[in-house]
């Protein structure tokens, strides 16, 4: 779990510095989706800018969200996974940046800062995924997240382990 200094720790990491400034940036943008944009829009045109700032709102927290879980663990398919997650919120945010802009969003300059920010979170990202400890792994039986070499149906040598019960079978 966390206690207080990892989460000092965790503040300090230029990783997540970042990460709060993409959701700062994001929060704007979609506070910046005003309703009297959506009213000129026809009905269609409208649910999708409110849709677009809403995607935003909600990747641009789930990054930093789980930058903490990633750093909260130490097993790599963990890592990975949440991971994963922050990459797939990053890129959509970028994707939802050129669909406010068709939608007619008219503070593209924003749009652009978004952008630039995630591509230097994006070189932050690469450097810290590159630290994950890929041999302090249970196997990940779902076959996404195994460092090379192991497989989903990999034999776990702690499966050869013997559990000896406190409690005699015929006691049960």
């Amino acid at each position: 779990m966390f206690d207080e200094s990892s989460y000092d720790r965790l503040k300090k990491m230029p990783l997540f510095i970042k990460a709060q400034e993409i959701m700062e940036i994001s929060l704007k943008i979609s506070e910046n989706v005003s309703k009297h944009d959506i009213e000129k829009l026809d009905e269609a045109e409208g649910d999708m800018l409110e849709g677009y700032a809403q995607y935003i709102r909600e990747n641009a927290t789930i990054i930093p969200a789980k930058i903490s879980g990633a750093e909260a663990v130490e097993i790599y398919d963990l890592k990975m996974e949440n991971a994963a997650i922050i990459r797939k919120a990053a890129r959509e945010l970028s994707t939802y940046c050129t669909g406010l802009a068709m939608c007619g969003y008219k503070n593209t300059d924003y749009l652009q800062l978004l952008r630039d920010e995630i591509e230097e979170f994006r070189v932050l990202f690469a450097e810290w995924v590159k630290t994950f400890d890929q041999w302090n792994y249970i196997i990940d039986r779902w076959g996404l997240f195994n460092p090379p070499g192991i497989d989903y149906d990999s034999h776990d040598p702690d499966d050869d382990i013997p559990f000896d019960s406190p409690f005699d079978s015929d006691e049960l």
